[in-house]
């Protein structure tokens, strides 16, 4: 079986569609890390922490 994300594949006949593939991983932070992001949050802006570990959950999901 060939899997593909695009909408054409060159040769060959798509046949079907199947929907949205997707991963899924959890993960945990370090407390610190979650204390400093429980700051952030309070005074609002981006909480890299999180950025960051949800960047890295979607790149381990995908493997």
């Amino acid at each position: 079986m060939l899997l593909t994300t695009q909408d054409n594949f060159s040769k060959y006949e798509i046949v079907e569609t199947l929907g949205i593939v997707r991963g899924n991983t959890v993960r945990a932070r370090h407390v610190g890390k979650d204390i400093l992001a429980s700051f952030r949050n309070i005074v609002g802006g981006e909480i890299e922490e999180y950025t960051k570990l949800l960047a890295e959950s979607r790149e381990q999901s995908i493997d």
